[in-house]
């Protein structure tokens, strides 16, 4: 007989496998590449990166669990010279094409420093929470937990994954690899019982 996976090690294992997408994403990436404007519009990959990465730390640690984010708390907004508040949401194209990054080291401190926070959050949640628990996410109605985590942070993210991927491949960097999904939580789920 199999198993299905709950909702909480769908989010874990998603999540998990969409911060190494943006990982490897940016990996081998230089400020030039992460900052490069298209002609045509759109967002610079960085814009993409810094917009993800900022509401996932927005929504998980101010929002949800109403302590400070990552970017607050360690001043990654003094020490990136970038709008201690601002995440992208609501920017005019001329604002966002203002947002470069100077430190890629720096950044991907931040970066790491969110995904153990989240990590480390959905660790201590359970699935009964996940539903019974709701959330309200600027400018979105009020929703469950599950659903602002699972549209607002996996599924938002993956797009921005893609707008990466874009301007990778217009530059010449190639798509991405397959990212295998985070097998350490399938215990054996999937597994006929015998």
């Amino acid at each position: 007989m199999n198993q299905t996976p709950d909702t909480l090690e769908v989010l874990q294992s998603g999540l998990a496998t969409l911060h190494r997408m943006l990982d490897e994403a940016a990996s081998d990436m230089t400020l030039e590449q992460l900052n490069r404007k298209n002609s045509d519009g759109g967002v610079s990959p960085f814009f993409s990166l810094w917009h993800y990465v900022r509401t996932e730390d927005n929504i998980i640690n101010f929002v949800i669990q109403r302590k400070p984010t990552v970017w607050i708390e360690e001043e990654f907004d003094t020490q990136l010279g970038l709008h201690r508040t601002a995440q992208g949401t609501g920017m005019t194209d001329e604002e966002a094409s203002q947002l470069n990054l100077s430190n890629l080291e720096l950044w991907r401190e931040y970066q790491h420093k969110v995904w153990d926070a989240s990590e480390k959050y959905l660790s201590t949640v359970t699935s009964t929470e996940l539903h019974a628990q709701t959330v309200a996410i600027k400018p979105l109605p009020e929703m469950s937990l599950y659903d602002g985590l699972f549209n607002v942070c996996l599924t938002h993210g993956l797009r921005h994954v893609g707008e990466i991927e874009y301007v990778r491949g217009v530059i010449g960097l190639g798509e991405l690899a397959f990212i295998e999904r985070d097998k350490s939580l399938d215990r054996s789920i999937m597994q006929s019982e015998s």
